[in-house]
């Protein structure tokens, strides 16, 4: 229905900013890495997710708009909410609490422990996520966009690379990660070498 938002940030905090476009101001529930990425701006563009919530004892709706800086952080939004028992708002707090490349990691290697780290969150709902999450994460595009922090085209190219030699997609992204992270490769050849070897 909505898909981005550009105009002047009106006011900022941690959880939420209101833009001003057209004469009109909305508010927009951010996480704190949205936050982070727009703190210095005075105006600027979010990419945006409607949600429609209703309490079920009450029957009241509430209607949000949520903000996000990257597109990897509203299209793991939109994962999270497929999930029974995540509600917008965990969601929400689960992307405060862990860069978008470093929720996708959790997710890939199976890591439900550290979500339980986030409040709301118990043992069996973070196993829950991860096991319903792990297998779209794989198969998805964003896979390929572990992280925020450029060498992007680098990861894609070495994935699709990786995948059309036949190796699975989700082994071939902790592959990439870890050789990323520790090794900061200068090429695509070097990467996909390198992570042959883990292979």
């Amino acid at each position: 229905m909505f898909e981005f938002i550009s105009g002047k940030f009106t006011e900022k905090s941690p959880t939420h900013v209101v833009v001003d476009t057209g004469g009109l101001g909305y508010r927009v529930q951010i996480s704190l890495n949205t936050f982070t990425d727009i703190n210095e701006l005075s105006e600027g563009l979010l990419l945006l997710q409607y949600n429609v919530s209703v309490d079920v004892r009450s029957g009241e709706s509430r209607h949000q708009l949520f903000g996000f800086s990257t597109n990897s952080e509203r299209e793991l939004f939109r994962l999270l909410v497929t999930v029974s028992g995540v509600s917008s708002g965990i969601a929400h707090t689960i992307l405060s609490a862990f860069k978008s490349g470093d929720l996708q990691s959790i997710l890939l290697n199976g890591d439900s422990k550290s979500l339980t780290t986030v409040k709301g969150v118990g043992p069996k709902l973070a196993q829950k996520v991860v096991a319903e999450l792990r297998e779209k994460l794989a198969k998805s595009e964003l896979a390929g966009d572990i992280s925020e922090s450029g060498g992007n085209s680098f990861r894609q190219e070495a994935l699709s690379a990786l995948t059309a030699l036949g190796f699975d997609r989700g082994k071939s992204v902790k592959a990439i990660n870890k050789i990323m992270k520790e090794q900061h490769p200068e090429s695509v050849e070097s990467l996909i070498k390198s992570a042959l070897k883990q292979l």
